[in-house]
This record gives structure tokens, sequence and C-alpha cells, in this order.
């Protein structure tokens, strides 16, 4: 799949967090991995499930024997379609104020702190060619 923006079901989701941290597993390795990441679940739900993602194409399944499923989508991508309906839903459209809640109930790091600046700089380096760019004729 490309880069786009995706949204899965937190089911879903957890069997991708499964397959991201872990890698390609077959049916039997995923099933009695599942525990740590979601809801243990028999062995023929695991089965579906992982079918089903195939058929969505968010997992991809080998042709070895037994199968291996692996993600088809990157965890930048699924967060990138949860945080802008997060954003629309809750900020509506407006991400200082979501920002600004979630900083206030944490103690950041000095390298967090480092990382935030530089995330806000780029964003400002963003904005202002944009700007630029509405200007031209």
């Amino acid at each position: 799949m490309g880069r786009r923006a995706i949204r899965v079901a937190a089911g879903e989701l957890e069997i991708l967090g499964m397959l991201w941290a872990r890698g390609p597993l077959t049916i039997r390795e995923a099933h009695e991995a599942f525990g740590a990441y979601g809801a243990p679940v028999s062995y023929p739900t695991m089965q579906t499930r992982l079918n089903r993602l195939a058929e969505k194409g968010l997992v991809v399944r080998s042709a070895d024997r037994p199968a291996r499923y692996g993600a088809a989508v990157s965890r930048e991508q699924v967060t990138i379609g949860h945080l802008r309906e997060l954003v629309a839903k809750l900020g509506r459209g407006d991400v200082v104020p979501l920002v600004a809640r979630l900083l206030g109930d944490r103690t950041l790091t000095e390298e967090q702190i480092v990382r935030l600046r530089e995330l806000l700089e780029q964003a400002q380096q963003r904005s202002e060619s944009a700007r630029i760019s509405r200007r031209k004729p």
C-alpha cells in the first residue's frame, strides 16, 4: 500500500501492532503471541482475522507453507489516519487544544522537549513556505 492514511478497527490495530513488533508470523505463532497484544482468541478466530486483514490489503500473506502474515501498512500510515480523525472530531480541526492537553498531563524529558521544538520549527517553516506560495501570481 502507498503512504496514504489508513483507519483500522481496534482489533485490527492489535494484530497489526503484533506484526509490527514481531514481524511476519504463521497463524500458530500469531495465535500463541497475541495474548501480549490483545485479549486471547481461539486459533480459528486468529486465522479468520488474519485472512480478513489480508483481503483488506492491510496484511500480506506469503506463499510459504505454513503461510506467514506480515503487516502491509506502516504504523505511520495508521497513526496518521487515527490522528486526523481525532483532530477533526475533538479539536474541530485545531491541533493546539489537543497538544496542550497532552502536554499538560505529562512530565517531558529534555530530549522530548528538544524534539518538540524541532517539530514546531519544521511546522513554522512549512507554514511560511505555504504563505509564500499563495502570494505568487
